[in-house]
Parts: structure tokens; sequence; C-alpha cells
């Protein structure tokens, strides 16, 4: 119990840094546009560069996890963030480019932490310990919400962006005592092949349960990686200030954050994974509609219950699926499946912002962008539904 408790505290904040380092460009978005200048059509191209980037990486990360230790992937992940803030912050366009590989490397997280709780969590317990861990991605989109726009309005968005790399470096060197314990399976022997991409996506794609499951994710990781880019910029172009559409933005996604733990008990208990992935799904669809409305005339209460409903949704699933994989996975596997089936998120993550991006260029609609990408959220919905009717080995 000791070692889950340490496991999970200590990957909790790992993560919740290495989110708020991802987001916090697109957050800041809006003043960094106008002082540089750059058209908002490229911040889909920034994150869809994280996306690229963490697709690559996660594909084949079970052998570097399996070399180094899930803890010390954790802490190159929080190395990666703290660098591509820092190149972020000189605000020069190539190093735009250079900071969003940085980050997407750093995408390495999310399976080094599976990697870790998967040792130390029985699997009945599974659900809710995950969806208590992956509470860390909403927590970083809160504090990239409230502490962005605050010191950018005090001190200017480049020292905001320094302030927080440096967070990501000091914890990087405060976990290191753990590596002793987290560490010990390392292989030291094994080496990184170009096959381990193939096998990964092979191993994947070789069990329905788990196609579905990267295929719904690169569903709701694009969806999301589109409101996590736009929603803040959206809500500026209605007649919000930075200050308070960051508001607005850390305000609705603590929705995610009693979203991410309800939605891993009931798993854990009540409802099928996937049946409950497939509920999740159809909610992300109609919630993001109700969105698209958004107008000058609408109240902040109305529009901050909405942005709440896509946080319950579209940024609460993330501890069901994980689990989910973690279960599905051969023994000693979890990182490498997990790393497969995020790296269909990651693809997502890049395909569906570039669509954004485009259909904002060409239209100069936010609304039309967020429905076309909400869309298939909507497919998978009804594909996880119908898969959870087919009788399951649990």
């Amino acid at each position: 119990m000791k070692w889950l408790l340490l496991a999970l505290g200590s990957m909790f904040i790992q993560q919740s840094f290495v989110t708020l380092g991802k987001v916090l460009p697109a957050v800041l978005a809006p003043v960094i546009f106008f002082e540089l200048p750059i058209d908002p059509s490229w911040l889909g191209v920034y994150v869809g560069m994280i996306a690229g980037s963490s697709l690559v990486v996660q594909a084949g990360c079970g052998s570097i996890i399996a070399r180094h230790g899930p803890l010390r992937v954790s802490q190159a992940a929080l190395l990666l963030t703290g660098f591509g803030l820092a190149f972020a912050s000189i605000g020069i366009l190539p190093l735009f480019a250079l900071s969003a590989i940085s980050i997407g490397f750093a995408g390495t997280s999310t399976p080094s932490s599976s990697h870790l709780l998967g040792r130390y969590s029985y699997p009945k317990q599974a659900p809710l310990i995950f969806s208590i861990k992956q509470t860390a991605v909403p927590v970083g989109l809160l504090l990239a919400g409230a502490l962005g726009p605050t010191l950018t309005e005090l001190f200017g968005w480049r020292y905001a962006l320094i302030v927080i790399g440096m967070c990501c470096i000091t914890f990087a060197l405060i976990i290191e005592p753990l590596r002793n314990e987290f560490d010990k399976d390392r292989d030291e022997t094994r080496r990184l092949q170009l096959s381990d991409f193939k096998s990964t996506i092979t191993q994947v794609f070789s069990k329905s349960d788990l196609r579905n499951l990267a295929l719904g994710c690169f569903a709701f990781v694009g969806l999301q990686t589109t409101l996590v880019a736009y929603f803040v910029l959206y809500l500026t172009k209605i007649g919000y200030s930075l200050v308070e559409a960051g508001g607005i933005f850390s305000i609705s996604i603590s929705a995610a954050i009693i979203g991410r733990i309800f939605w891993g008990w009931l798993s854990s208990s009540y409802v099928e994974p996937q049946k409950m992935l497939g509920f999740l799904a159809i909610a992300m669809f109609l919630t993001t509609g109700l969105a698209c409305l958004f107008n000058e005339t609408w109240k902040s209460s109305h529009i901050i219950l909405v942005a709440g409903g896509i946080s319950a949704s579209v940024f609460s699933w993330h501890g069901v699926l994980l689990a989910e994989v973690a279960r599905l996975s051969p023994a000693a596997m979890q990182g490498t499946m997990t790393g497969g089936v995020l790296s269909f998120g990651q693809l997502g993550g890049l395909a569906l912002p570039f669509l954004y991006s485009a259909v904002l260029g060409l239209s100069g609609s936010y609304q039309i962008g967020f429905l076309l990408c909400s869309l298939p959220a909507l497919l998978m919905g009804g594909m996880l539904l119908k898969s959870s009717l087919r009788p399951s080995i649990r």
C-alpha cells in the first residue's frame, strides 16, 4: 500500500505538470498572437505537431520504458516539457516548432505512469486508481487556465512559460530518490528497434476490444486537443478577456476532476467500461454541439454549465479507458499496449486540430470546426455501445 500511494502521488504530480506545460501555450495564445503577431489558425499546427511527436514516441515507448524504467521515463517527460516551454518563451516562430516537438516527446508520461501503476494496483481497483491518477490532467488544465493568464497579466507571457517550465524541471529532480524501487524491474539489455513500432500496433489491432479502444482514443483525444487549443480563444472572440476566458475554462475543468473519479468508480463496480465509454462519447458530441451555439447573448453561468458538461465527458474518459487497456494487455506489457492505444489518440490529436485549423482558415467559423471534430466521437459512441453487448471475460 505504501508504494502504491507513493506511485500514485508522484505520477499524479508528474502528469499534472506535463499537462500544464502542454496546454499553457494554447491558453496564452490570444496574447502571444497579438504580440508577435500570428494568425490564430496556426495554433492548430502547433498542437498538431505536439500530437505528431507524441504519436511517434508513444508507439515505440515500450522498449524505452522496459530499458530505463517508468520513473526515469517520467523524469525525461518533465524535462522535455520544461525545455519546450523555454523554447516557446523566446518567441521566434522556428523555436515554436522545436517547442512543440519537445513537448510532444513528453507523451511518454501516460504510458510510463500506467506501467508503474499497473504493477502496484489490484485488477479490481485499477479503474478507480487509474481514474484518480488521470485527474492530474484536469488539474493541469485548471492550473493552466488559472495561473497562465494571471502570471501573464502581472509579468508577461514569456515569464509565465519560464516559471512553469522551471517547476517541471524541479519536480523531475525531486522524485529521483524513488527510482531504486520504481525502476527495479528495468531491463538494461533491452534495445529499441524499429520493429517495436510495428509489433505494438499489430498487437493492439489483433484484439477487437483493444482495437475499439484505440479508435475511440483517436476520436476522444482529437476532440479534446481541439477544444484545449481553441476554447479559450473562442471565448475571447465572443467578448471575454483572456483572464475571464481562462477563469471560465478553469471553473468548468473542475468537473473533470469529479467526473474522472466518478466514472472510474462506476466502471469498477457497476457499468462495463466499454459501455461507459460509449455513453461518454455520445455526451461529448451533444455538449460540444451546445458550445457551437455560444454568442454574445449567452450568460456566463450558462456557458460555464455547458463547458462543465464538456469537461465531464470530453476530459473525463481517460481512467476508464486506460484501466481497460491495462486489463486487456498481456502481463508486463501495460506500458507498451497503453503507448500503442494512445498513439492512435495522438493521431487524432494530429488530424482533428489540423482539420479545425483548415476549416477556421477557410470559413472563419469556430463553431463549424467544433461540430465536425465531434462527429468521430458520436460514431465511436455507437461502436463501443454495440461492442459492449457482446459477452466479455472479466
